[in-house]
């Protein structure tokens, strides 16, 4: 919206600075934070009220959660949304379609994940609905943004692999694109989810994944940026550095609510959206192998349940004490704030590796 004031620049030359994507994703961040600030508590009341007994914490989880974390409310992803659709319409340019396909993904995303955590709430049940019916919706969401995405594109970029720490290395996948796309904006969001476990351990990493893509996005749309550092340059990427900043400002927003001990935890509304919108722009930009290095904390953790249950079925036998791996710890007698804290630490590592992948070629 503010993107239009870019109009009246030739009678007033100060509307001139909406045209930059680096002013408008700074205020895409204050304006995120500030709304989820203002709202936060009110959405925590008023879902706390409709809640009742809140989530419901697994029995087979670790012991400790079942006096720490019951009767903490759910759904708190439905005010990071909130705060990341308000800002991203008042700052992101309206006539981009990449912000609009990588939103849609966001919030039917978002969507799945509402309903799962309503059925959790209502029946007092951690299974929600079933995995194999929400996959197929995630699924189909995820090729249909693929689609578009290669429609925007440049062939044959559009429906390649691009390998990074390679000058020229890409491979044309063709119309297997879509499913190999649609395996990362749906991994993506799921291996969030998984890491969701902890107070705080999903949002920060979620935030510095999105920091990272930002800046990635950034330097993509800008052809002057991608011709010298060597990568593949997409026009109209760009404009995603608003919306992951609108992310984070509403993960830093969030955080101040979920900050243990949490007052409200995200839920799967919050997890498989923020997930499948860092997939997403993964997608658009063309750098998903990076996305696996960027998120490798959320790839361990999807790692571990994926060897738990592979392990424990063909031979009885588990790797870890607990299932995602941040629960193995738990069992070791690492605190929770050890784990998060300890893992925030790795995100940013990887994030910094990832970042390496833009110059080392």
């Amino acid at each position: 919206m503010f993107y239009w004031l870019t109009e009246l620049s030739d009678k007033f030359t100060v509307f001139n600075v909406f045209r930059y994507i680096t002013f408008r994703t700074g205020g895409a961040v204050m304006t995120a934070l500030v709304f989820v600030f203002l709202f936060g508590g009110p959405i925590i009341d008023h879902l706390r009220l409709k809640q009742g007994k809140g989530q419901p914490i697994r029995t087979d989880g670790p012991q400790s959660h079942l006096v720490t974390k019951k009767g903490t409310p759910t759904m708190g992803g439905l005010m990071i949304l909130s705060g990341l659709l308000v800002s991203t319409l008042l700052w992101a340019n309206p006539a981009n379609p990449y912000v609009w396909i990588v939103l849609g993904v966001t919030l039917s995303f978002g969507l799945i994940g509402f309903y799962d955590d309503y059925l959790k709430v209502t029946k007092q049940t951690h299974a929600g609905f079933a995995g194999r019916t929400r996959l197929l919706a995630e699924f189909v969401v995820a090729v249909a943004a693929c689609v578009l995405l290669a429609y925007l594109g440049k062939p044959p970029t559009s429906t390649s692999l691009v390998f990074p720490f390679f000058k020229d290395l890409a491979f044309n996948l063709g119309y297997a694109f879509f499913v190999f796309g649609a395996f990362v904006i749906v991994g993506a969001g799921n291996a969030v989810n998984l890491t969701d476990g902890l107070d705080g351990l999903a949002i920060v990493p979620v935030m510095i994944a999105a920091a990272t893509f930002g800046l990635i996005s950034y330097l993509v749309g800008n052809a002057l940026f991608a011709e010298y550092l060597q990568i593949h340059y997409v026009a109209g990427t760009g404009e995603l550095a608003v919306l992951c900043g609108a992310l984070i400002g509403a993960g830093l927003g969030f955080l101040w609510f979920n900050a243990p001990p949490a007052s409200i935890f995200m839920g799967d509304t919050g997890s498989l959206s923020l997930g499948g919108l860092l997939g997403a722009v993964a997608v658009a930009v063309k750098h998903e192998i990076v996305l696996a290095i960027v998120g490798g904390l959320f790839v361990l953790e999807a790692v571990s349940v994926i060897v738990q249950v592979v392990s424990f079925k063909l031979t009885g036998k588990r790797v870890f004490k607990m299932a995602p791996i941040h629960h193995h710890y738990e069992q070791l007698g690492w605190t929770e704030p050890q784990i998060v804290i300890r893992f925030w630490i790795v995100a940013v590592v990887l994030a910094l590796a990832g970042l390496a992948s833009l110059k080392l070629r």
